[in-house]
């Protein structure tokens, strides 16, 4: 075992590790950061299954805290694919010489603070501990799988196969007998080329998903040039967006056109492709009238793709509505429903009632299979952080403290948590913006806490209770004049059992979240409690 005492642990590497990174070093800091992966790439190193994209176009999925860096890299595509976003976050991690800082191929399975010292101990899978003023969570929020516990899946003899941990190495599905449980994101991003390779895929569907094409394409000379001249105005524009990046909505809502104008409209989006669908109106994500337009419309489109009309029934959502699920953006999914090797399986109607050695059993049917691949997705949002034991102030443990919910101040503090800066997590925007300028200013504001504290001597800054109690409470009154909150989404934590059902991500708007974060740092972070231990009567809040 080896100790040492830094001023700043990171856990993680992905895109936010990477930042606070660059940033800890460049402020000066003795840190030192933690990965479980042997790389650096977060989501991105771990997720590489076939097909796995952004669904944020590329030059607006980037750092932008060096110009020079956006000079010198070229993005090939609107929509880069996994590897060529792993391979720009390599990039990164050589060009400013970061991957140096951190431990890989390691995980923390602990971290608990002493309040004397105003220290944490953060402890690896490997005995190793570092000490350290501050700890930095930059853990993702999709990076804890989650594994389906269906009856009689240890005694499947074939191969299993996680979207969100794919092997490394090429896999050959050639003349393999696949099974496709999961029809998020991953899975629908994956299905097209996993029915392409195999002898035949069989999609197991529990909760039929919208997706929209995404039209990707290579970005042109004249494109790039573009991108290079506008980039400056291109990321200020970004700052204080509703998602972080560019997009626009119809000037009207969609209650107060014709239905002409409503048609070419969502035509036009579709004919562009990606996410920006789900928000052609501005009153599609909050006004049910609005959202049935855009559902009546996509609906269409898959009774007119996929040839088989039991089959367009069965994949069409009927739990809710458009764009309150992560709505998906792919390439060729409905038509791959019109080959002859590819069958789906609507688990609402036939449920899996075991898996045996040899496949899948539904209630009607039996599927012989060779591969099994779960695209079942994530503990999303707090998953990667209660699966740590973490141990604050006062006897805290979070995984008890969100036992009934997640409960943060501005989604990066915790009560009874001091000196801990949780990254992209539940009470920030998190997933619904883009989550390069979300990581920017996540990681900007808690280096500012960091460098307030260390400028005013201050060992411990802890959220106020009734700070996070406020915040919480705000997050899920925005929510409720939402659509949202009538999805069983992973949003609500509804894919895992047992969790507490609350909309975890703040969707009041990208740029409504940095000014209250911006009001509260210019306020010498209100709604914290800032403690010099040797002086307890100095506090201040």
């Amino acid at each position: 075992m080896t100790t040492d005492t830094r001023d700043l642990v990171i856990v993680g590497a992905g895109l936010a590790g990477i930042y606070a990174m660059y940033r800890a070093l460049e402020n000066g800091l003795d840190v030192v950061g933690v990965e479980a992966g042997d790389s650096v790439g977060g989501t991105w190193y771990w997720n590489r299954y076939p097909g796995a994209r952004c669904d944020v176009e590329s030059v607006d999925y980037s750092y932008s805290f060096d110009r020079q860096l956006e000079k010198d890299w070229k993005w090939t595509e609107r929509f880069a694919t996994q590897p060529e976003i792993r391979s720009y976050l390599d990039h990164v991690a050589d060009r400013y010489d970061l991957r140096r800082h951190f431990t890989f191929g390691r995980r923390v399975t602990a971290a608990h603070f002493d309040e004397r010292a105003s220290t944490w101990t953060v402890t690896l899978d490997d005995g190793t501990q570092h000490r350290s003023r501050f700890v930095m969570m930059a853990t993702g929020c999709l990076s804890q799988p989650n594994r389906p516990d269906l009856p009689g899946i240890d005694e499947y003899a074939g191969t299993q196969l996680f979207t969100a941990q794919w092997p490394d190495e090429p896999v050959d599905l050639t003349g393999k007998r696949v099974g496709l449980i999961g029809t998020g994101s991953s899975g629908i991003q994956a299905a097209p080329l996993l029915a392409e390779q195999a002898q035949s895929l069989t999609v197991f569907q529990r909760s039929a998903n919208y997706t929209v094409p995404a039209r990707n394409r290579p970005l042109t000379e004249e494109e790039w040039e573009k991108v290079q001249e506008t980039y400056p105005e291109r990321r200020k524009a970004s700052l204080y967006a509703p998602a972080g990046s560019l997009s626009t909505t119809h000037a009207q809502k969609a209650t107060e056109v014709d239905a002409a104008e409503r048609e070419r409209a969502f035509e036009a989006r579709w004919q562009e492709g990606g996410v920006l669908f789900a928000k052609t109106f501005p009153d599609q994500g909050i006004d049910i009238v609005a959202n049935d337009y855009a559902r009546e419309f996509a609906e269409a489109k898959i009774r007119e793709i996929v040839k088989d009309p039991r089959v367009a029934e069965d994949l069409i959502p009927t739990d809710h509505p458009i764009g309150t699920k992560r709505i998906v953006t792919d390439t060729g999914y409905y038509e791959m429903y019109n080959r002859d090797n590819v069958e789906l399986v609507n688990l609402r109607k036939h449920p899996i009632e075991q898996v045996t050695s040899w496949g899948i059993k539904t209630d009607d049917a039996s599927y012989e299979l060779d591969v099994i691949v779960f695209a079942t997705g994530f503990d999303a949002l707090t998953g990667a952080l209660t699966s740590i034991d973490l141990r604050g102030a006062r006897g805290a443990v979070l995984a008890d403290e969100w036992a009934h919910g997640p409960e943060t101040y501005l989604g990066l503090g915790v009560a009874g948590f001091p000196n801990l800066i949780t990254l992209n997590g539940p009470g920030s925007p998190s997933v619904l913006a883009n989550m390069s300028t979300h990581t920017e200013q996540q990681v900007d504001w808690g280096m500012e806490l960091i460098e307030f504290c260390r400028a005013n001597d201050i060992d411990q800054a802890e959220p106020r209770k009734d700070a996070a109690e406020k915040w919480t409470a705000h997050l899920g009154e925005v929510a409720e004049g939402t659509l949202f909150t009538r999805a069983a989404s992973w949003y609500m934590g509804a894919n895992i059992e047992g969790k507490t059902r609350t909309f975890m991500p703040y969707i009041g708007g990208f740029g409504n979240y940095r000014r209250a974060c911006d009001e509260a740092r210019d306020n010498g972070f209100e709604g914290y409690v800032l403690t010099r231990v040797s002086a307890p009567a100095e506090a201040t809040a």
